[in-house]
C-alpha cells in the first residue's frame, strides 16, 4: 500500500508539473504587455521626503538583472536622522526568463550577513488593508542596515517568493500578463537601533506608497 501511495503521489505531482506546463505555454503565446511610464518620473519630493542623489546602476548589474527599467535613488527627510534608499525594478514579462532577484540572494552574495529575517505589517494610504513586506536585517563589517521589500503586480503586494511565483502563473492565465515590480527601500541602521531604521522605512513607504500605485501597471 505504500508503494501505491507513493507510485500515486509521483504521478500526480507529474500530472500537476505538466499541466503547469501547458498552463505557461498557452498562457504566454499572446501574452499583454502594459505600458508604463518610466520610472525616472518618480517623484523626487514626496511629503517631507526629497530626492537627495539619483544612483546610477551599473551596466554589469543591468545586463544581470535583466529589467526593463530601474530606479535606484536616496531620499532624506529633515525629520529623520537617516536617509533612505529606493529601488525600484520593473519587469514587462517573465517569458523569456527575467523575474526579480530576491536581496535574500543578492545581498549575501556581496558579503552581507543575515541578522534578521521576518515579514511584517503595517498600513499605508490609498490602501483598504496593511501591506505586508519583507524585513531582511543584514550586516556588513560595522555597517547594518534594514532591507523592506516586496513584489508588486497587478495591484497586489506580495512579500513572499513563493506566493508571487503562483500569482505569475494565475495572472497568465487569466490575464495572459506576467509583468511585475521588485520595490525595495533600505534604511542604514544607526547606534544599533534596528527598530528605529524599520519606522524609518514605514514612514517613507507610506510617503511613497500612493506615486507607487500612480507609477506602476494596474
Amino acid at each position: 500500500m505504500d508503494f501505491l501511495r507513493n507510485r500515486y503521489t509521483l504521478v500526480l505531482t507529474a500530472v500537476l508539473l505538466l499541466q503547469a506546463a501547458v498552463y505557461y505555454t498557452v498562457a504566454f503565446r499572446s501574452e499583454r504587455v502594459p505600458a508604463m511610464a518610466p520610472l525616472s518620473d518618480f517623484p523626487q519630493s514626496m511629503n517631507e521626503w526629497r530626492m537627495v542623489s539619483d544612483v546610477p546602476v551599473e551596466q554589469e548589474i543591468r545586463d544581470l538583472l535583466k529589467a526593463d527599467d530601474l530606479l535606484n535613488r536616496a531620499y532624506a527627510s529633515s525629520s529623520q536622522s537617516s536617509s533612505v534608499g529606493l529601488f525600484i525594478a520593473f519587469f514587462k514579462t517573465q517569458r523569456y526568463g527575467q523575474s526579480p532577484h530576491t536581496p535574500k540572494n543578492c545581498l549575501p552574495a556581496n558579503g552581507w550577513e543575515e541578522v534578521r529575517n521576518t515579514t511584517i505589517s503595517f498600513d499605508v494610504p490609498a490602501w483598504n488593508r496593511p501591506i505586508v513586506t519583507n524585513e531582511y536585517v543584514v550586516e556588513h563589517g560595522d555597517n547594518k542596515s534594514v532591507v523592506l521589500y516586496w513584489y508588486q503586480s497587478h495591484n497586489r503586494v506580495i512579500a513572499s517568493e513563493y506566493s508571487a511565483k503562483i500569482w505569475l502563473v494565475l495572472d497568465a492565465l487569466r490575464y495572459h500578463r506576467s509583468d511585475t515590480s521588485i520595490v525595495r527601500v533600505i534604511v542604514p541602521v544607526r547606534d544599533g537601533q534596528i527598530d528605529a531604521a524599520t519606522e524609518i522605512g514605514k514612514e517613507f513607504i507610506r510617503a511613497m506608497f500612493p506615486q507607487l500605485l500612480k507609477q506602476l501597471p494596474t
